[in-house]
């Protein structure tokens, strides 16, 4: 798991959003979203800083999920990671 949340915060840090972010914390958020849901796309929104939003853009499927795209939303700045490239 410690190779995905370090993948994670690189994707972050690649799109150019520049404060510190936990990979594990956007990983459990991102869980903790989708517990309980029918499978199906969703997009679901965060708050991790009282001026940044997350917002993400996720496949869940039966036994796992694909989060496809988070966009950062940083005052007027936008960050966009597309996880499926």
């Amino acid at each position: 798991m410690e190779e995905l949340y370090r993948a994670i915060e690189a994707k972050i840090k690649e799109s150019g959003f520049e404060r510190e972010v936990s990979g594990r914390d956007v990983y459990d958020d991102l869980c903790e979203q989708i517990d309980d849901k029918e499978p199906g796309s969703y997009i679901m929104l965060s708050k991790f800083f009282d001026d940044v939003v997350f917002e993400y853009t996720v496949t869940v499927m039966e036994d796992n999920f694909n989060l496809s795209i988070l966009t950062i939303t940083e005052g007027e700045k936008k960050y966009t990671i597309d996880f499926d490239n």
